[in-house]
């Protein structure tokens, strides 16, 4: 495992294949393996050129686990994926972010414009800026003492999974009360970067794509068809989609 240390909170993270590189960010209560490897996503990049750069966030899986809500503000983990660059000396990078890591990826992008070459918001729509898409009850999902303790479908689903992937629960809860912000009209008008917007044509979590992309110049929103916010993740029309984006963007 390779790893690395920003303050006090230990990082690990991949680096595979040679080119441009892109950063991947993934989605609450996943990891590196669980969002961007399995499901295909750095055998794609690599095979198309680049260079993959992928970390676990904190409180996820082999990353620092911290117990404390205001150590997981957006900005706090938007942070950690700078620090990566500067430990592999890269200057900037295409970045692309899943649902929260989304989230993560747009306020790297709003507070260190010079480290994003193009962004890529996966998962996550007009709820970067109008709310946040997942529920705070998932906290207290991940909290309960079993499964079978757990009412709330969607908390159900979330302390499933966060099981199966055998993360620390305790930690997902305090990332989870602790990462729900957004950004402003104002700010994300403010991006001027190649932004793509890529959201499950059936993803009730993220929020219109169309509606994020609006609110950005030179956005582009891509329709993931027939996918909910879970099945997009490795679906081949969003491989293709930031495919084309990446070879086409300024």
């Amino acid at each position: 495992m390779a790893s690395f240390k920003n303050g006090a909170v230990e990082m690990a993270y991949l680096d595979e294949g040679a080119g441009e590189p892109i950063v991947l960010v993934h989605g609450f209560a996943s990891t590196k393996e669980v969002n961007w490897v399995a499901p295909g996503w750095v055998s794609t990049l690599t095979r198309a050129g680049r260079r993959v750069i992928a970390l676990d966030n904190r409180g996820h899986g082999q990353s620092s686990k911290l117990y404390d809500p205001a150590a997981y503000h957006s900005a706090s983990m938007a942070v950690d994926v700078a620090a990566l660059l500067d430990h592999l000396d890269i200057e900037r990078a295409d970045v692309m972010g899943y649902s929260m890591g989304a989230r993560i990826a747009a306020y790297l992008t709003v507070n260190s414009p010079a480290r994003v070459r193009a962004l890529i918001l996966g998962g996550l729509g007009i709820r970067l800026v109008d709310g946040v898409g997942l529920p705070e009850t998932i906290a207290d999902a991940l909290e309960a003492r079993s499964l079978a303790d757990v009412s709330d479908p969607t908390g159900r689903v979330f302390r499933a999974f966060a099981e199966q992937t055998k993360s620390d629960l305790k930690a997902l809860a305090a990332c989870m009360r602790g990462s729900r912000q957004t950004l402003s009209r104002t700010q994300v008008a403010g991006i001027a970067k190649p932004v793509l917007v890529a959201v499950g044509s059936k993803d009730n979590v993220a929020g219109s794509a169309q509606a994020l992309a609006a609110l950005i110049p030179g956005a582009r929103a891509l329709d993931i068809p027939d996918r909910d916010h879970m099945q997009a993740v490795g679906d081949k029309a969003y491989k293709t989609g930031v495919l084309d984006f990446l070879n086409q963007r300024a």
